[in-house]
């Protein structure tokens, strides 16, 4: 039971493991989200899949038809932007403190905006690319899916991938002028002009 005249004393750090507990357990259930999004991505993309498959069967074609791999590759897009979003993010808080450790709150601040910018490019990019009927170039071979229109699918995966990249290495690159410049401003007096 434990000695009466000696009761334990509370922990000293119960309240920071409270808190982290609390944070430790909305971080699972984030990922616990995006996890679910990943899958009904791909549930919703093998299922077109599927039901694409059987209009074939159906109709007595032998080949798959190129729209087919249009809605499959925007799914895969589509899914792509939920996961790779915020785990830029998730790793990106931690640089942005850092970086912005004179104002927390500007740093929160820029990582809101680079999240919009984030979703902004994904999506314009994937309304770019999509196509609502077979390119010129992709031979025909009545409305099937050809190597030309693989080629294409994958360069688009991967442009954007790339396009994520170079911005990605672009702020990285950004965000310590930028949070160099915002706490020199912080620590001017008002009125006073910047040092040379």
């Amino acid at each position: 039971m434990g000695d009466p005249e000696n009761p334990p004393q509370p922990s000293g750090d119960l309240f920071a493991r409270v808190v982290g507990g609390i944070a430790d357990d909305r971080e699972r259930r984030r990922r616990r989200r995006r996890i679910v999004a990943l899958v009904a991505a791909v549930a919703m993309a093998v299922g077109a899949v599927a039901v694409t498959n059987k209009i074939r069967e159906l109709n007595g074609e032998e080949t798959m038809p190129w729209w087919t791999l249009e809605i499959l590759t925007t799914a895969i897009l589509i899914g792509l932007a939920l996961w790779l979003g915020p785990l830029i993010k998730r790793f990106g808080r931690a640089y942005a403190a850092d970086v912005f450790h004179d104002n927390p709150r500007t740093g929160k601040s820029y990582i809101v905006l680079t999240d919009i910018v984030y979703y902004l490019i994904f999506s314009a990019y994937i309304l770019f690319t999509i196509r609502f009927e077979p390119a010129d170039w992709w031979p025909t071979t009545d409305g099937a899916i050809t190597a030309d229109q693989l080629s294409d699918t994958l360069a688009r995966v991967a442009g954007i991938l790339f396009i994520i990249g170079i911005l990605h290495a672009i702020n990285i690159v950004l965000m310590p002028v930028l949070g160099r410049l915002f706490s020199l401003n912080r620590r001017l007096p008002p009125g006073s002009s910047t040092p040379d």
